[in-house]
């Protein structure tokens, strides 16, 4: 079994940094709320923004009616 050096090998992936830190935001945020968080305060811990929900809201295709 091989095991990586200690050291200075660590390899950072920003994308999965970026989701931890939302989820932590998230876990903060449902356990200071008293029922259950509304979806637009979800959306808010999240920084989701309309303009976001429109563009990949899915178009129907003319060709298929889908």
């Amino acid at each position: 079994m091989r095991v990586a050096p200690v050291g200075g090998t660590a390899v950072q992936d920003h994308v999965a940094l970026a989701e931890i830190e939302l989820c932590g935001e998230l876990i903060i945020a449902a356990s200071a709320a008293k029922d259950r968080l509304s979806l637009e305060s979800i959306d808010a811990v999240l920084r989701v923004s309309k303009e976001h929900d429109r563009a990949t809201t899915p178009v129907r295709s003319a060709a298929t009616g889908r």
